[in-house]
């Protein structure tokens, strides 16, 4: 029993470490092997006991956060006590001279994590004086880490909220943000929205990699939700490139850099296990930026360059299902 108990602390608190620094350090790696996956798990099971119950789904990112956290928490405590009890005199109990108990164990590895300790019990001198140390340090490290971390998500995702106010301050659907930079005469009004919303969506995506929880932030008003606000910049993308001609266009530059930045951030979603929907959502159509004046191509010239999209719409219907929203139509 003493291998198996050595084997299975050692082995878990190795497994915690990797998760811990993977998940909160390694800002190209998304979320560790383990906590990706049952992070991902969690929020598919909430999400289909709330469905469209948008207020309880908004709660659900906080609560796989704490449980992250508190996960790596409670795998560094287990895999201590049972590296402690490989040895039935690791740890003498100061009282009575006896050795520890399980709960012993499991009360001087949580005291000695979290604090210096209370000295109701000692550990064997040597190797178990030198493991104990380690036992504080980790437990410091840890919760340093984990703090750093919630304070750094907290921030992400007033970030990526105002990404989406600033989106949908420009319209709810792709043709109305076209719309909304209409000045009788082309589109360069939205040369400085493009580049404001490119530069706020680059970093959400380097957020989105250092924090992959954000996924699981769920917004409680659509107006606030990323996943469609990315949708409906996209689509006004598609339209300013594709059905406006190039003499209309906003700045070339700042448009190739937009559509750029959005490939960059459905890069995220595949390390993120979130699959593509079967089909492409309907594209936007042209008839309202027409009725309006705006200049256009013509409808099959349109429908064909759309049709070549199909990929990366797909991606983007995949996002929006799985922050729990459908997609908005014109």
């Amino acid at each position: 029993m003493e291998i198996v108990f050595t084997a299975l602390g050692v082995g878990l608190l190795v497994v915690t470490v990797v998760e811990a620094l993977w998940t909160t350090l390694w800002v190209d790696g998304a979320a560790g092997p383990v906590t990706s996956r049952v992070t991902s798990w969690a929020w598919v099971a909430v999400r289909r006991l709330g469905r469209g119950r948008h207020r309880l789904l908004s709660m659900c990112g906080p609560m796989i956060l704490i449980g992250t956290v508190a996960g790596w928490v409670l795998a560094l405590w287990a895999g201590w006590v049972l590296l402690f009890a490989a040895d039935p005199q690791s740890l003498a109990d100061t009282r009575d001279g006896g050795n520890a108990t399980w709960p012993g164990r499991i009360w001087f590895v949580g005291y000695t994590l979290f604090t210096v300790g209370n000295g109701d019990f000692s550990p064997k001198d040597g190797m178990w004086q030198v493991l104990a140390g380690l036992v504080s340090a980790s437990g410091m490290f840890l919760v340093t880490l984990s703090v750093t971390y919630l304070l750094s998500v907290v921030s992400a995702v007033v970030n990526k909220r105002a990404f989406a106010s600033s989106v949908h301050s420009l319209g709810r659907t792709g043709v109305e943000v076209v719309l909304a930079g209409w000045n009788g005469h082309d589109l360069h009004p939205l040369d400085r929205q493009l580049a404001e919303l490119t530069s706020q969506l680059s970093k959400l995506t380097e957020q989105y990699l250092s924090y992959p929880v954000l996924l699981y932030y769920h917004a409680a008003r659509a107006q606030k939700s990323p996943a469609l606000a990315v949708g409906v910049f996209d689509d006004a993308l598609t339209l300013l490139r594709f059905g406006v001609p190039t003499e209309a266009r906003p700045d070339e530059a700042e448009l190739t850099a937009a559509r750029a930045t959005v490939d960059s951030f459905l890069d995220t979603l595949e390390a993120a296990f979130i699959p593509a929907a079967d089909q492409a959502p309907p594209h936007p159509e042209l008839e309202r930026l027409r009725a309006a004046g705006i200049p256009v191509v013509e409808e099959a010239e349109f429908s064909e360059a759309v049709d070549g999209l199909d990929g990366r719409r797909r991606s983007l219907l995949g996002l929006v299902r799985h922050d729990g929203w459908t997609w908005w139509k014109d």
